[in-house]
């Protein structure tokens, strides 16, 4: 399994509890962490609207080059597991990224403020993002 991370560094400790919360001391699974650096411009789109620019080349928007550089090439095939940007305008967009490429949401982490201190940083829960999806279109009217 592949996790995907825009966020802060995975502890060694994140990582045990996302291996717990998948099960995967029974199968056996590994998990790559492929940490990507993530940084926007505040002052460049995030998500150019290429197909409105005159120009002959396109110009790779922020997002798109942020999701090249995890370096995958085989996104439909992969067991991806996400760790979204913290910025909301960016993680949406990175979502929407990735899905695009795999055709489907994959899932991410969400960490949560540990209750003791120095301030650290645990493992809240696992969200199928692509459940909650499902189940939202039962609500189409």
């Amino acid at each position: 399994m592949i996790l995907l991370n825009f966020a802060h560094p995975i502890t060694d400790e994140q990582l045990e509890q996302i291996e717990r919360e998948l099960n995967l001391d029974v199968t056996g699974e590994n998990i790559i962490v492929l940490d990507v650096r993530c940084q926007f411009d505040d002052d460049k789109p995030f998500a150019e609207q290429v197909e409105a620019l005159e120009i002959d080349e396109p110009l790779a928007e922020q997002v798109e080059a942020l999701v090249d550089s995890a370096g995958i090439t085989e996104w439909q095939t992969l067991p991806l597991l996400v760790n979204l940007p913290a910025l909301s305008s960016a993680a949406a967009l990175v979502l929407a990224e990735i899905h695009g490429r795999c055709g489907y949401y994959p899932s991410c982490i969400r960490l949560k403020k540990a209750d003791r201190l120095p301030t650290r940083y645990v493992l809240a829960e696992i969200l199928d993002v692509d459940a909650m999806r499902q189940r939202a279109r039962q609500k189409r009217s």
